[in-house]
């Protein structure tokens, strides 16, 4: 198996460690994950799936207006994620 096809396990276990750490995700937590994704250069399809699952786990309170920008500006990037 590839580097790149390792880069979405991670984002998944590092994002549970993430949530479990204290029950919620930040910004500073959600470009953790995109850092992950990005090392190869690119975000591939299985990465884009795990990102949107992750979005798709958001609770209101997390969706400040910092993650708002954020999100809009991974959008623009990426398109719409799966999830």
């Amino acid at each position: 198996m590839s580097k790149e096809g390792r880069d979405y396990l991670e984002m998944s276990f590092r994002a549970i460690r993430l949530f479990a750490d204290d029950g919620t995700f930040s910004v500073r937590d959600l470009q953790e994950i995109i850092d992950i994704a990005l090392r190869d250069g690119e975000i591939d399809t299985n990465e884009k799936r795990v990102l949107g699952g992750i979005l798709g786990r958001l609770r209101p309170e997390e969706l400040t207006p910092e993650m708002q920008r954020k999100l809009e500006s991974l959008e623009q990037k990426l398109g719409a994620l799966p999830g």
